[in-house]
C-alpha cells in the first residue's frame, strides 16, 4: 500500500498533482500485478493535512507503540528502540508534587558524585509500580525497557547501595514525607487505621538469634534493653497459611481515605497484641492532633486500650463475639431497635456498666452468607455421622479425630458421655444469634453510633492496602536475605503504593486501569546521517485527562537532539 500520485494539465498549461491511496494486486488472468486505488485524496495543494494527521492518529492507535513509532519515521532515519515512557513520567511528577525528591535528597545526598541515589530509589518504587522484579532485574529494566528522568544507566550494586541509605534514613524520611503529604493532600487523620499483615520466605531454616529491644531492632549485647530475640525471618502464625515457613510481620497506618502514611516491620514470631502500643509511640513524635485509632479484634486486650487512650487518644476496636466475654454476653442480652446508617449496614449501641461503649453492627447480607455457610456445614457433619452409632466405640473414635481437624465441622459437633457423636443444636442456636453481626469497642463519647461503624467499616482500606502490596507490587517474593534490606525493601513497597493510592484517590480509576492506558506513551530512538534524536508518541485523549486530573505536565515531544560527530 502506497500513495500514488498522478499530474494533468489544466487548459491554461498549470500542472496539478493529485494523490491517491493505492493498492498493487495480483490478477490471475492477466499474470500481472494491478494497480487498484483504495481511496483519492484530491488535489495536492489542496490537501486535508489535518484530516490526514487524524487518520494517521488513529490508524497508530491500532499498532504497538513501537510500530507506530517506527511507521512515522521521518525519511532517512532509521528506527533504532522503543521504551515505555508514560508510568515513570506519571510517577516520577506525583513523586515531585508530593516533594518527596525534596525531603529524601538531602538525607541521602550521594557517596560518589556520578551516582544519584534520590533517582536510583525512585526508579526502585517505581519498578515495584509497573513491573516489579529482583533488583538485578530492575538494573536491567532500567537500562533496556523505561526511559526514566534523569536516570539514563543503573546497576545492581548501585541498587542496593541506595537501599542501605534508604534504611539508615527511615525515621527522618516517613516524618518529612508524611509533613509533605498532609500539607498537600489536606489529609484527614482524625482516624487512623491499623494493621498487620505477614510475608514468608522459602526457607529451610529461620535466622539466627539476635540481641534486640523492645521494638524488635537489633542492638549490642551490652545494651540496657538487649534481649536475645528471633531472627528477623523466623516461625510464626502465618496470615497467608504459610507456618511451614519463616516470615516477617508488617505493620500499616492508613488514613480514612486510604493513603498509607507509614510502615513497620517486625520479626516473623511478634504477636500482634502489643504491636499497636509501639506504633502509638513511634506516631506520637509527629505531634499529630487528636486520633482515634481503629483496629481490629486482635488488639483490643486491656493493655493496648489503656495505652491508646494516653495523651488523649481514643479508639474503635473490634471486640470477639465468640470469646464468651462478660462484656460481648451483656451486649447480646440488651434489647432495642436497630438503626440503618448505609445500605447494607445497621447499628445499635448498648449500655453496659463500663467506661467504653458498645456499638452491634449488623449486615442482612453477611447474615445471609452465614447462614448459607452453616446450612452446608451442617449437612456435610450430619452425612458423616449418620448412623454411626452402630460403629464400634473405636471407629467412632476414629471419626471424631478426624471431624476434630476440620474446625468449621467440629464447631457444631457434640460428643454424648457414652462417645454418641451428635448435632450440638445449642450451638446451631447459639450461632444463629450471631450471624450477620459484630461488635465495637469505642473510648471517644463524641462520636455518634454511626460513626463508630462506619469508622470500622473503613477499616477495609488497610486490607485492600495489603492485598495490593501483595498483588500488584509483588511485596513477595523477597530476592534478600538482610534484616536491613528486607526493610528497604518493604519501605520501597510502602512508597510505590502511597504513590499509587493518590493516583487512584485524585483519578477515580483503578492503578491497573492507569497503568494499562499510561503505559501506551513510549519514546523512540531514531538514527540518521544528522545524528540521533528521541521522540515520543502522541498522546491520547485519556492519557491527557489523567495527566491533568493529577497536575502533571505533559512530557516533551522531543526529548534529545544530538548531532552526528564528525
Amino acid at each position: 500500500m502506497y500513495v500514488k500520485a498522478s499530474t494533468r494539465k489544466t487548459r491554461d498549461g498549470q500542472t496539478i498533482r493529485y494523490l491517491q491511496l493505492a493498492h498493487n494486486e495480483w490478477d490471475p488472468a492477466a499474470k500481472a500485478s494491478k494497480t487498484r486505488v483504495l481511496y483519492s485524496f484530491g488535489r495536492e495543494d489542496q490537501l486535508d493535512v489535518a484530516g490526514i494527521r487524524r487518520l494517521v492518529d488513529a490508524l497508530s492507535r491500532l499498532l504497538a507503540p513501537a510500530d507506530a513509532l517506527a511507521a512515522a519515521a521521518p525519511a532517512g532515519l532509521s528506527f533504532v528502540e522503543s521504551r515505555s515512557l508514560g508510568g515513570a513520567w506519571l510517577l516520577d511528577g506525583l513523586w515531585r508534587r508530593l516533594r518527596i525528591d525534596t525531603v529524601l535528597r538531602p538525607l541521602v545526598g550521594s557517596s560518589r558524585r556520578e551516582v544519584d541515589v534520590e533517582r536510583v530509589l525512585f526508579a526502585l518504587v517505581a519498578n515495584r509500580a509497573l513491573a516489579p522484579s529482583s533488583k538485578l532485574a530492575a538494573a536491567d529494566w532500567v537500562c533496556q525497557d523505561v526511559y526514566l528522568p534523569d536516570l539514563p544507566h543503573v546497576t545492581d550494586d548501585t541498587c542496593y547501595r541506595a537501599m542501605d541509605q534508604l534504611i539508615e534514613v527511615e525515621p527522618a524520611l516517613t516524618r518529612g514525607v508524611y509533613d509533605q503529604i498532609a500539607d498537600l493532600l489536606n489529609l484527614e487523620v482524625d482516624l487512623l487505621f491499623f494493621d498487620t499483615t505477614s510475608t514468608y520466605f522459602e526457607l529451610d531454616e529461620a535466622d539466627e538469634p539476635l540481641w534486640r529491644d523492645q521494638q524488635g531492632r537489633v542492638v549490642a549485647e551490652d545494651d540496657p534493653a538487649a534481649v536475645k530475640q528471633a531472627g528477623f525471618r523466623t516461625h510464626g502464625k502465618s496470615k497467608d497459611s504459610r507456618d511451614d515457613l519463616p516470615q516477617v510481620v508488617v505493620g500499616m497506618a492508613v488514613t480514612r481515605t486510604g493513603i498509607p502514611v507509614r510502615v513497620w516491620c517486625w520479626p516473623g514470631n511478634t504477636s500482634d497484641s502489643a504491636l499497636i502500643r509501639q506504633v502509638k509511640t513511634d506516631m506520637r513524635e509527629w505531634s499529630l492532633a487528636r486520633v482515634v485509632w481503629v483496629a481490629d479484634r486482635g488488639f483490643a486486650s486491656a493493655e493496648n486500650r489503656r495505652f491508646l487512650q494516653q495523651g488523649g487518644g481514643h479508639y474503635i476496636l473490634g471486640e470477639k463475639l465468640r470469646a464468651g466475654t462478660s462484656e460481648a454476653d451483656a451486649a447480646l442480652a440488651r434489647q432495642g431497635r436497630y438503626a440503618t446508617v448505609a445500605e447494607n449496614l445497621q447499628v445499635k449501641e448498648v449500655n453496659i456498666d463500663t467506661d467504653d461503649r458498645f456499638v452491634i453492627c449488623y449486615n442482612p447480607e453477611a447474615a445471609d452468607r452465614d447462614a448459607a455457610v452453616r446450612q452446608r456445614l451442617i449437612a456435610q457433619l450430619t452425612d458423616l455421622i449418620d448412623d454411626t452409632d452402630r460403629l464400634p466405640a473405636t471407629k467412632r473414635a476414629e471419626l471424631r479425630g478426624v471431624i476434630s481437624t476440620k474446625p468449621g465441622l467440629n464447631r457444631f459437633l457434640r460428643v454424648t458421655p457414652k462417645g454418641l457423636l451428635r448435632l450440638d443444636q445449642a450451638k446451631v442456636k447459639a450461632e444463629q444469634r450471631l450471624d450477620g453481626k459484630y461488635l465495637l469497642r469505642c473510648s471517644d463519647p463524641t462520636l455518634s453510633a454511626e460513626d463508630i461503624a462506619l469508622g470500622y467499616k473503613q477499616l477495609l482500606e488497610v486490607e485492600r492496602g495489603w492485598r495490593d502490596m501483595k498483588t500488584t507490587l509483588d511485596l513477595r517474593p523477597v530476592f534478600h536475605r538482610r534484616e536491613d534490606r528486607i526493610r528497604a525493601h518493604i519501605l520501597l513497597c510502602w512508597l510505590a503504593l502511597l504513590l499509587i493510592r493518590v493516583a487512584e484517590t485524585e483519578t477515580g480509576r483503578t492503578w491497573t486501569a492507569i497503568r494499562t492506558e499510561i503505559d501506551r506513551l513510549h519514546l523512540g530512538v531514531f538514527t540518521g546521517p544528522a545524528g540521533t534524536f528521541a521522540q515520543r508518541t502522541e498522546l491520547s485523549q485519556p492519557q491527557k485527562a489523567l495527566l491533568t486530573k493529577l497536575k502533571i505536565a505533559e512530557p516533551p515531544r522531543i526529548f534529545d537532539a544530538t548531532p552526528a560527530t564528525a
